[in-house]
């Protein structure tokens, strides 16, 4: 290749690559304050400056939960602020970890300490609502909450005690629990019936446990609509596939019937 031809070549691929680079979304990482503890967590902005609505995001009991690439990118694409909070003990937030507090219990005392564990902290997740509708970008008559697993379970409970948010869409609350747990099934189906905003209930065909939707969508079209539970056919090949890895990166199979059911809690 001549050497001018190869010059143009890098120069055009050097121009074409820099607004790629600046325009990419990126998390900004805040810190807020849930009693005694300062928290940390993952904020996605789109572009502009708002007031934009927001979805809070819960997530399971992963010990680092990370910033959620995949969901800060779908959700901030679609208008929407996208803030994953660090509960206490996870990620970057400072505590002791979920699941080591449950597995210090004694066998017979484990289904009550992880509901216990679970309803402390719903004051994190209340505390990151407060930061979150309190930032001048962010419409605070247009938050709505979500989460997967363990932050299905958090997004059910905080909607109990908050009639500030909008909408709950819990992905597989209590799935990995339901057969180990029946003090927790009962506590989700209160949650349920306790609940002022619409409920968008989610699972895969191939999540650990169908329970979930088979026991609480009843209690959830009760709301009456935009209300609803969808269980979407198999994610991948594995029950972990079908759970985790569903909630997380699945945004093109549920991704659009979410944002319909958000424009439906609007309307």
């Amino acid at each position: 290749m001549p050497a001018r031809l190869l010059l143009i070549l890098v120069f055009a691929l050097s121009c074409t690559a820099v607004p790629f680079a600046q325009t990419a979304p990126a998390p900004q990482e805040v810190v807020f304050q849930s009693g005694a503890l300062q928290l940390h967590g993952f904020l996605w902005r789109p572009a502009g400056n708002g007031p934009f609505p927001a979805i809070l995001w819960n997530h399971g009991s992963e010990k680092l939960p990370g910033s959620r690439p995949e969901l800060g990118k779908f959700y901030s694409e679609h208008g929407y602020v996208f803030f994953i909070p660090h509960r206490r003990g996870q990620g970057r937030s400072p505590g002791t970890y979920i699941q080591d507090q449950i597995a210090a219990a004694p066998p017979v005392s484990r289904a009550g300490v992880q509901i216990a564990r679970l309803e402390a902290q719903v004051d994190d997740v209340l505390a990151a609502l407060t930061y979150l509708e309190a930032q001048p970008f962010v419409n605070a008559d247009r938050v709505a909450m979500s989460g997967c697993s363990y932050g299905g379970i958090e997004t059910l409970l905080t909607g109990e005690r908050t009639p500030h948010v909008t909408a709950l869409i819990p992905f597989a609350p209590g799935a990995e629990s339901w057969q180990s747990n029946t003090q927790l099934r009962e506590r989700l189906v209160r949650a349920v019936n306790a609940a002022v905003v619409p409920i968008f209930l989610i699972q895969a065909q191939n999540d650990y446990d169908l329970g979930p939707s088979k026991l609480l969508t009843p209690a959830v079209l009760k709301h009456g609509p935009p209300s609803k539970g969808n269980v979407y056919p198999p994610f991948g090949t594995t029950h972990e596939e079908g759970h985790g890895s569903f909630c997380t990166i699945a945004t093109g199979v549920w991704g659009g019937d979410v944002l319909d059911f958000l424009a439906a809690v609007r309307s």
